[in-house]
């Protein structure tokens, strides 16, 4: 199986580790937007011995490859659309894409924007597909599986808990998390909340479809924690009276009567707030019976950076998923079926 890797963030170093590392996978191609990277070999970036294969900057390189799958995992764009010019091509060009970026259910933002995107995965005989941890397994695999269980469904919650402060990516805390912002940029409501708010979305269209029904609206409530002090972070410094966490949080409405919320709690610091970080996930689904579930993440290596265990379960995901989406019908690629709800209301 030939493969690109498109971005060298932390999620892109580790996947390509593992690209390098699986037999039956071949590296053919590594894009960078850092011209700082470009012309490096791959085992340079990955950490790894040579492997021949040098990073580009160059797009049309990229797209001249003959390659089965692309793993694309830059940082987020804002606005959320802007990724999708580079995504179109990759899908013309004949290569299946899996995209931490969303792309779960691109048809709920409309014709204009799901057209392109499907007209080059049909031009292409290619398949674009959503995967990922959240979005892409806490509500779409596992909250959904323990629906299951309830013979009631009366509301999900799914809200994830991240501690930035160890985080090396200035760029992820500051252009993606929106910390070190003013608090008058109001980044709720600006472009990084519009972002969220259009890639979250598909998260709970998708949940409402696997539970048999559709949503009726989506309520956006999130809520901006201000530095109370200079804060010092393992990436730079949020200053303080700005933004030092964000509480991105919406609640959908089905049409069956069953409500969601989908909340993320990204900080700098967690004396910032009562909740635990001891667990990275929490799922809890109201009706008869209940159901809490908790899904913490850890490093064999006590030593190791505590963001490790998530950016590995998330290049697990996107690897594993490499041959099911290859082997997928061309489109847009659906989240393998699990049991979900299927009670009468």
């Amino acid at each position: 199986m030939r493969v690109i890797q498109w971005a060298t963030g932390a999620v892109g170093r580790t996947t390509l580790r593992r690209v390098i590392d699986d037999p039956d996978l071949e590296l053919v191609g590594i894009y960078v937007r850092d011209p700082k990277k470009a012309g490096l070999d791959a085992g340079v970036i990955a950490k790894r011995p040579p492997t021949g294969v040098l990073a580009t900057n160059d797009i049309e390189a990229i797209l001249a490859l003959e390659a089965d799958a692309v793993i694309h995992v830059p940082l987020i764009s804002v606005p959320y659309e802007d990724q999708n010019a580079d995504v179109i091509r990759l899908l013309a060009s004949g290569k299946n894409v899996l995209s931490t970026n969303g792309f779960y259910k691109p048809d709920i933002h409309g014709e204009a924007y799901a057209g392109p995107l499907r007209a080059a995965a049909l031009k292409g005989n290619a398949t674009l597909a959503g995967v990922g941890m959240n979005p892409g397994f806490i509500a779409e695999r596992m909250a959904l599986m323990l629906t299951g269980l309830m013979s009631k469904l009366q509301h999900i919650h799914c809200h994830e808990f991240f501690d930035a402060a160890l985080s090396p990516s200035w760029p992820l805390l500051t252009e993606a998390m929106g910390f070190a912002a003013p608090l008058d940029a109001n980044i709720a409501k600006g472009p990084i909340g519009q972002m969220y708010d259009g890639y979250y979305a598909e998260t709970l269209h998708m949940m409402a479809e696997r539970v048999g029904t559709r949503v009726v609206d989506i309520r956006s409530d999130h809520e901006i924690t201000a530095a109370p002090e200079d804060l010092v972070l393992a990436a730079g410094v949020v200053p303080k009276g700005t933004v030092a966490a964000t509480l991105w949080r919406w609640n959908g409405r089905f049409e069956n009567g069953i409500t969601m919320t989908h909340s993320i709690l990204w900080t700098a610091s967690s004396a910032l707030h009562d909740e635990s970080d001891t667990a990275h996930w929490v799922v809890e689904i109201k009706g008869r019976p209940n159901v809490r579930a908790t899904l913490e993440l850890t490093d064999p290596d006590p030593g190791a950076p505590r963001s490790r265990p998530a950016i590995d379960a998330t290049a697990a995901v996107l690897i594993g998923a490499i041959r099911d989406v290859v082997a997928a019908p061309p489109g847009f690629y659906a989240l393998p079926e699990v049991l979900p709800f299927a009670g009468l209301n």
